[in-house]
């Protein structure tokens, strides 16, 4: 049976139902095997590439006209430089010390790819919300990359070395926290628990001054505006034609008439995505028809990837709903781990954010084309209620309250993709992880510092 088709990918995972008792013996195993203090080392091997040649080798697929505006973006701070580049640590990671308790990884976890978002009942849910390189492996690469951002942003922000590690810190604990939690309830409450609005609200008032409870509502006010109609509203123009069509803002958004493509190949793209969404969710896409569709700039480590902006209209010319097509190509992880068993990387993208997220937008899907039958892409709503931590104003104060809800997001996320008693048990009840990945946090940032200087001076004299 292809891997594109049926459940062979589950089908071939599935082994026996394990007891309680068998998971307990499997986490405290790991944790003989693998010493939680053994996790505070980073390894600087001797094969280490250059940061700036692995970075332009990474960037070989990419639209080289492009590249100029990403390697801007990442110049920015060290903290963006970090943001732009988990193909370095995803090889740094590969050479030190790992565990054998795994789980669905984001595969590129950092502060900034967790935030809000609107269920499909439109209730504002917080977790980690990009998968571009979500891959199973070890589970605490990705505590090791949050971790570390929180240190890199930390040190750039000029914050106190307290706040740095109280929020390194926090990241730690409130995950093995909230896991030991989830280990003790029944299974379906593991799948069904969710950080939802009630439950942020009574995270923020417990924890956030009155000055920043009132930044805090602010930012769900903002995030609650960010819907397909405000981002048409934004994105798009009424032409002489009397149609709607997306403005042209060349680099960050260059118009492609639907017309004037393909049409074999958008037609079969479309059809591709609809046949990947369920039935439901495919009825209701029927009912809007694309009428435009633009290249749109994103992100930062994202920029010089194919990104689609599609703009459809539904029962007239005011009902208007934007879907974002994003290229998907490997997963940084692949070369130290074992390849996905999607052969389609859209997809990848889409059965780690369905297994790892408690909701997923209604339109997640994935499919080929538009223009080039060789990309892949996974489709979901542009900015549907998207928000997040503006990384250049958290204050010192909120940040530690903010890793932890990161932490518990994160348990959350790695329970449903893996097994929380596996992972409780080798977490331990004592601090020792929180310790552990603090020292690698900190000795991490250290190596990126080092990384951004060399790829500044790399600018400086090219």
């Amino acid at each position: 049976m292809s891997r594109l088709g049926g459940v062979a990918p589950y089908c071939s995972r599935v082994s026996a139902h394990r007891t309680l008792d068998q998971r307990i013996s499997t986490g405290r195993a790991a944790r003989q095997q693998t010493p939680r203090g053994a996790l505070a080392e980073h390894v600087v091997a001797a094969t280490r590439p250059d940061p700036v040649e692995l970075l332009h080798s990474s960037d070989t697929h990419r639209d080289a006209d492009f590249l100029p505006l990403k390697y801007e973006r990442m110049s920015a701070s060290p903290f963006a430089f970090f943001r732009g580049f988990a193909a370095m640590q995803a090889f740094d990671l590969a050479q030190g010390t790992r565990t054998s308790v795994t789980t669905q990884l984001c595969g590129d976890l950092h502060l900034s790819n967790l935030g809000v978002y609107a269920s499909p009942e439109r209730n504002l849910l917080f977790d980690v919300n990009d998968f571009d390189e979500t891959l199973p492996g070890p589970f605490e690469w990705d505590l090791k990359r949050l971790v570390t951002s929180f240190v890199v942003l930390g040190r750039h922000r000029g914050f106190s070395t307290t706040a740095v590690a109280s929020a390194a810190q926090n990241v730690v604990t409130a995950y093995r926290t909230r896991m030991n939690e989830l280990a003790s309830v029944s299974t379906l409450s593991v799948w069904y628990d969710r950080i939802d609005e009630p439950m942020l609200d009574q995270l923020a008032v417990s924890s956030l001054s009155k000055k920043e409870l009132k930044q805090f509502e602010a930012s769900l006010a903002k995030a609650r505006r960010k819907t397909s109609s405000d981002a048409a509203l934004k994105l798009t123009e009424v032409a002489a034609d009397g149609v709607r069509r997306f403005r042209s803002d060349p680099p960050l958004l260059t118009r492609t008439d639907a017309e004037h493509a393909d049409p074999a190949n958008l037609l079969a793209s479309l059809h591709n995505y609809r046949v990947s969404l369920v039935n439901d969710r495919r009825r209701l896409l029927e009912r809007f028809r694309m009428v435009d569709m633009a290249r749109k700039v994103v992100g930062v480590g994202s920029v010089g990837t194919r990104c689609w902006v599609l703009l459809f209209e539904g029962r007239d010319p005011d009902d208007l709903l934007i879907l974002q097509a994003k290229e998907a190509g490997p997963s940084v992880l692949e070369p130290f781990l074992r390849k996905s068993a999607f052969r389609h990387d859209g997809r990848r993208v889409v059965e780690g954010q369905r297994l790892m997220q408690a909701q997923s937008d209604i339109f997640l899907g994935w499919t080929t084309g538009p223009l080039d039958r060789s990309r892949h892409y996974y489709v979901r709503q542009l900015r549907d209620m998207k928000g997040g931590v503006d990384p250049d104003r958290i204050s010192a104060a909120l940040l530690p309250q903010y890793a932890a809800m990161c932490g518990m997001a994160v348990a959350r996320a790695h329970a449903r993709g893996g097994d929380a008693v596996e992972i409780s048990s080798y977490l331990g009840s004592g601090d020792r992880l929180d310790r552990a990945l603090v020292e690698y946090g900190e000795a991490y940032a250290d190596q990126n510092a080092r990384d951004f200087e060399a790829f500044m001076t790399t600018r400086e004299t090219s």
